[in-house]
């Protein structure tokens, strides 16, 4: 392991020097040799998603889990539209002339080497390796075992554009131990790697933190809440509370809770009923929600999980503000949105929920790297530092301070 990490540093040094024109000529390779691989990746799936059959796997992750054709061609161009982004390296972020006349430059710079621990999604090996190498980094790459042949397919394929440019392989690799001895390992190797990027679920999240002497940025669970207010829009409302449930519950963004607005309840609850039926939702709720419609109890517990599956909390509440302390007591800092059409209400909501990404009249299946511009994302970051929210390419830079003189001393 010591070797392997040293030898990846070594080439994080040349991996940051190389020029913008020659990364995203290198990436828009990388996107067509996905293309052109396509059946030989989803071959590979397809033995993960028999073992995960044949192992009981969740639906949800098996869904995770799946590659089509359709996905393939997704990833590509996630890869393809990383490269038409700005340049994230040597940006000039701040600069100043102190009074002696030293002229001091702030400039973006690659973290280094990232390692990325990540469960169920193939598609994640082809984001963050891309998005590794458009912002100067080396990556060392630990999926789950759900997805070990397709994680193989998918780096094989990228390594074999970097080998055809002379570039180094290492520069994006599966880590070579991935049992748990292999992890506990690779996040106490602070002298050779730099930052660890832990994205899955619970328990994998507080193994990390707890033990990895590199830093981290931690990518944790999705308990997500839509707040419909007492002057919300309707339709609007039902709308936006069925996508952020239902369009693919098996995800971190994909709401967990939803509040509504005592003085609407007996209204709204009805036609949002039928319309959770219709989409097979399971639904859990508080007492006052039971009186208007016919579902499960929900619990304490109910309330502090995230679900992952077609299952939905209900709860009734007061006004704005026992919503905001709902969502400050079960909220992850993920996600959450508000359906209001009353400005100050609106604000008040976006100004004192605590989370990475907080919206107005909007699903929160949007705090993803793609709908938000990034290209893609090496995932939602939940931490406050250095990162938060979907973290992108200049997400994986830091600076240093470039100091012009002219012989002064001190």
């Amino acid at each position: 392991m010591q070797q392997f990490l040293e030898e990846t540093k070594k080439i994080s040094r040349e991996i940051a020097t190389l020029s913008g024109e020659v990364k995203n000529r290198v990436l828009n390779e990388m996107a067509d040799a996905l293309i052109e691989h396509c059946d030989f990746i989803v071959s590979a799936n397809a033995k993960d998603m028999s073992k995960g059959e044949l192992g009981g796997l969740p639906e949800a992750l098996l869904d995770r889990l799946l590659l089509t054709g359709e996905r393939v061609e997704s990833m590509a161009n996630a890869i393809r539209e990383i490269a038409t982004l700005k340049e994230p390296v040597g940006r000039t972020l701040d600069g100043w002339v102190t009074e002696n006349g030293l002229n001091i430059q702030k400039v973006s710079i690659p973290i280094g080497v990232i390692g990325i621990i990540y469960e169920s999604r193939p598609n994640v090996t082809s984001d963050t390796a891309a998005l590794c190498f458009k912002s100067g980094n080396a990556c060392v790459l630990k999926g789950g075992k759900e997805a070990e042949n397709s994680n193989n397919a998918i780096a094989n394929v990228l390594r074999h554009v970097l080998a055809k440019n002379k570039l180094p392989e290492q520069a994006i690799s599966l880590l070579p131990d991935s049992s748990r001895e292999g992890v506990a390992n690779l996040i106490k190797q602070d002298k050779y790697v730099d930052l660890i990027v832990p994205r899955g679920g619970e328990a994998l999240i507080k193994y990390i933190s707890e033990n990895s002497t590199i830093p981290v940025v931690k990518h944790d669970k999705g308990l997500c809440h839509v707040y419909i207010d007492k002057d919300a829009n309707h339709d609007k409302a039902i709308k936006i509370a069925i996508n952020a449930k239902v369009q693919r519950p098996g995800v971190c963004n994909s709401m967990e809770t939803l509040l509504i607005h005592q003085d609407v309840a007996r209204y709204i609850l009805p036609p949002l009923h039928e319309a959770f039926v219709a989409a097979n939702t399971q639904l859990k709720g508080c007492e006052l929600t039971r009186e208007y419609i016919d579902i499960q109890c929900a619990t304490h517990e109910d309330y502090d999980t995230e679900y992952l599956a077609n299952i939905l909390n209900i709860k009734i509440v007061k006004n704005v503000d026992e919503a905001i302390l709902h969502i400050s007591k079960y909220g992850s800092g993920h996600s959450e949105s508000i359906i209001s059409e009353n400005y100050s209400i609106v604000n008040k909501f976006l100004n004192e929920v605590d989370a990475a990404c907080v919206y107005a009249n909007a699903s929160t299946r949007f705090t993803d790297g793609g709908a938000f511009g990034l290209g893609a994302e090496v995932g939602i970051s939940t931490n406050k530092l250095h990162s938060r929210g979907p973290m992108g390419i200049n997400d994986l830079t830091t600076f240093k301070y470039k100091v012009y003189g002219n012989g002064q001393i001190r």
